[in-house]
């Protein structure tokens, strides 16, 4: 009982950093009028400083992955930390608009090392079936908690002090979190500890995954922008490609000692697993997006008051990720990522019959329904990728599943966000531009019903990408509901340098 506990514990003290990353994704989209005045930056710079953590993350998430397994779990966990605290003090004192984007990639390269060392420790940590599914599950939970949570903080802040509070209060989140994880988060689970040491860093494979994935982030997030057919837009695309072709390559020629096996990505559960989850990520995120500049723009909320509305969603997100394990352990992963995207469509088909006269309790819906499906995907599609990676490669396949995540969120935002303001922009010409940046709208009436045609035009688009990956699940064969079947299936190749 008392190791039992010192597991739980560890394991909060881990999802306390998972709700700090989340957190940070979205705190500051509701303090980006506040900042304006303050700073005033140009409005690429206010893009960047929304979008340079996400950027950041999603491109070094799978090269520090690798390094997680090789340096120790925890000290990657606390090495991350230490870089969020310390580059959130540089934003909070920062007076010009490059030192803020600078704090925000600081941000995003120390969440990239916490990221996969936090769903990695926690696997390591249950290796028995039933409380790894209740561990991932909480995982789950806390990451989506700690996302939809942000613009809730973020506006209290920013309505109690300043755009600037927005970065001071990681820093005593970090110092609490840095002295549990000294205290109860165990030292183990390295490829020292294994005696691998003497591998040599595959720095070759890092680059080019570090330069691929931040150039396709960065192509997905200018696109709105600069347009999806622009020449920076089209190169970015095509260099992203190259790269990440170049990497596979690479990957494919060093086999036995790969940063990344791609006996990895062969496996069904790691496919499903990721693909699940970035189509989640793709509907969920880019909503999240535009439901923040309906509750402003259009029902007239204030940031705080907007951030407080959008809490039910993350309370029902909670609760489908704790009620995950027992699906998961009855039916195994098909059914609980089934029925949580077919949830997720019937909630984007009430929000895409929004009216202008639409009052909060329409969306209020919307938000139980998505927020009950999410969470039973994210919860699963979690476990069906960690089940099929040895313990050895768990930091790994967590960076593998926090990737998907983050494409799949960079391209919501940037789709939806473009629909959204091409439809806007359609409706009321240039004057509709003013709705990007903050959400604010021209006072009158028919510049409310061209945001919500535009908000129904993003819930048709994303409740159709729900739907087609909703019946691409339903044919799944195979599964394995057992935390360690497909593990063990893999444990023989470590010796073999990850090659099946």
């Amino acid at each position: 009982m008392t190791l039992d506990r010192e597991r739980w514990a560890a394991a909060f003290v881990v999802c306390l950093g998972v709700f700090l990353l989340g957190m940070d994704l979205t705190l500051l989209n509701v303090a980006v009028p506040d900042l304006d005045r303050d700073l005033q930056p140009s409005m690429a710079q206010v893009q960047w400083i929304v979008d340079a953590y996400a950027l950041v993350l999603g491109g070094l998430v799978l090269t520090t992955g690798a390094l997680t397994d090789r340096i120790g779990r925890r000290r990657a966990f606390m090495i991350g930390l230490a870089v969020c605290g310390a580059t959130s003090v540089l934003g909070a004192l920062a007076d010009d608009p490059a030192w803020v984007i600078a704090a925000r990639c600081g941000m995003g390269a120390g969440a990239a090392l916490l990221m996969p060392a936090t769903l990695s420790i926690i696997s390591n940590l249950f290796t028995d079936p039933a409380p790894r599914r209740r561990a991932i599950a909480l995982w789950a939970a806390t990451a989506g908690l700690g996302g939809m949570t942000g613009p809730v903080l973020g506006g209290a802040l920013v309505e109690g002090f300043s755009w600037r509070a927005g970065f001071w209060v990681n820093v005593p989140i970090v110092a609490v979190t840095l002295l549990l994880a000294l205290l109860v988060v165990p030292d183990a689970g390295s490829r020292r500890d294994e005696g691998r040491s003497e591998e040599r860093v595959d720095l070759p494979g890092a680059m080019l995954s570090a330069c691929g994935l931040l150039t396709l982030v960065w192509a997905v997030i200018e696109g709105p922008v600069k347009g999806w057919t622009s020449l920076p837009v089209l190169t970015g695309l095509v260099l992203a490609v190259v790269l990440l072709s170049a990497f596979v390559a690479h990957e494919k020629h060093r086999a036995e000692r790969a940063m990344l096996p791609l006996s990895l990505l062969r496996l069904s559960g790691v496919v499903r697993g990721a693909a699940s989850l970035t189509l989640l990520s793709f509907a969920m995120y880019g909503s999240l997006f535009v439901v923040t500049l309906y509750l402003q723009g259009v029902l007239g909320y204030t940031p705080w008051q907007a951030g407080v509305r959008t809490l039910p969603l993350a309370g029902a997100l909670a609760a489908g990720s704790l009620v995950a394990p027992r699906v998961l352990a009855r039916h195994g992963e098909r059914t609980p990522i089934a029925a949580g995207l077919a949830l997720v469509t019937a909630a984007f088909a009430v929000l895409a019959h929004t009216r202008a006269t639409s009052g909060y309790g329409h969306l209020l819906l919307f938000e139980v329904l998505a927020g009950l499906g999410a969470g039973l995907v994210a919860a699963a599609g979690t476990e069906t990728v960690m089940n099929a990676v040895p313990p050895s490669r768990a930091g790994l396949g967590s960076a593998v599943n926090d990737v998907t995540r983050q494409i799949g969120a960079a391209l919501g935002v940037a789709v939806q966000g473009s629909v959204l303001s091409t439809v806007v922009t359609d409706r009321l010409g240039a004057v509709g531009s003013v709705t990007a940046p903050t959400g604010v709208l021209p006072p009158f009436p028919d510049a409310r019903q061209a945001f919500v045609d535009g908000l129904t035009a993003t819930a048709l688009t994303a409740g159709a990408v729900t739907a087609a990956a909703t019946i691409a699940v339903i044919p799944w064969r195979g599964i394995v509901p057992h935390a360690t079947a497909s593990r063990e299936s893999l444990e023989p190749t470590r010796a073999e340098g990850g090659a099946q």
